[in-house]
């Protein structure tokens, strides 16, 4: 039987300073990486605690082992080059454009080790309650990492590479489930880019066929959550607009893409970003199929805020 949680935190959370710094001594080479490891443990001992005393059914290592939400993937396939830093137009009261350094494939792309058993593997020993592990969804990395001119040369459409990634996320999240994890949930901010008029001109400019992609991407996460369908297993997915130090990609309702993405993506509970107009109104949840559990995402860490929602359809 499925679990009803009713308040979670998306995933993220916001990194302590001893850890920041401990991530930097590595990069500097003044700390080992088993030191960091102890940092992040102790730190995520004392994230469970705190959701715990604010009375969180369903509990999260903050992504405290990951240099960004994405990193896991990156960190386990080889494939890929960096490029010189692509310009990133960022929105908000602290947006603007900033360069940042790409991570394009470049070459077929080869695991070389799990994603996430170690996330697992200590929740598993440490968690006091119900847990997630957030996996991001095979999209994100294609879109991201995708450069016809560069990529295009082993995978000639996105859509190749689209399954080759979906590939390596359903056998880890098939491992995680094996292991004992009972939720998961996709992180797929990219949905929401669809639905973007200006992230849509820059996904065009990219040779991406949009109907093609946002087809294929609710065909891949689909592809990836089969491995997690068991009768005790929830499975959920999260949209937002890429969110990174209170600014953010895209923005724009749901309404463009809500009812083919609800009618269409085969998951327990959709956690939906709704912490700002920006994500417009509630209309489009009138294309939520009965059924399904909608986390309405009313708490930011950007400002000042209210709480989470949950409401059963």
């Amino acid at each position: 039987m499925k679990s009803s949680y009713k308040a979670e935190q998306v995933g993220s959370l916001l990194r302590p300073k001893e850890l920041i710094e401990a991530r930097n001594q590595v990069a500097t080479g003044q700390l080992a990486a088993d030191e960091l490891r102890a940092v992040e443990d102790r730190a995520i001992q004392r994230v469970l605690q705190r959701q715990v005393e604010v009375g969180l059914d369903v509990l999260t290592d903050g992504e405290f082992r990951r240099s960004s939400f994405m990193s896991p993937l990156m960190e386990a396939v080889d494939g890929f080059v960096t490029l010189p830093a692509k310009l990133l137009d960022w929105q908000g009261r602290q947006g603007e454009a900033e360069r940042h350094n790409e991570l394009v494939v470049s070459e077929r792309i080869v695991q070389k080790r799990r994603l996430l058993a170690d996330e697992a593997a200590f929740m598993l020993r440490h968690a006091p309650r119900a847990f997630k592990i957030t996996v991001p969804s095979p999209m994100i990395y294609a879109t991201s990492c995708y450069r016809k001119a560069v990529s295009g040369v082993v995978y000639p459409a996105l859509s190749d590479l689209t399954r080759e990634l979906a590939t390596i996320v359903s056998a880890e999240i098939g491992a995680l489930v094996r292991e004992g994890v009972k939720y998961i949930q996709l992180d797929a901010p990219n949905y929401t880019h669809f639905a973007d008029p200006r992230r849509r001109v820059i996904l065009e400019a990219e040779g991406i066929d949009l109907d093609t992609a946002f087809e294929d991407a609710i065909a891949a996460d689909n592809t990836c959550l089969q491995a997690a369908r068991a009768q005790d297993v929830t499975v959920g997915v999260h949209l937002c607009r890429g969110n990174s130090r209170s600014r953010w990609l895209a923005e724009g309702s749901y309404d463009p893409i809500a009812e083919k993405l609800f009618s269409g993506l085969q998951v327990d509970r959709f956690l939906l970003e709704y912490d700002s107009e920006r994500a417009g109104g509630f209309e489009p949840l009138r294309f939520m199929p009965r059924g399904k559990t909608v986390v309405l995402g009313l708490i930011t860490s950007k400002f000042p805020m209210a709480l989470w929602a949950t409401t059963d359809g």
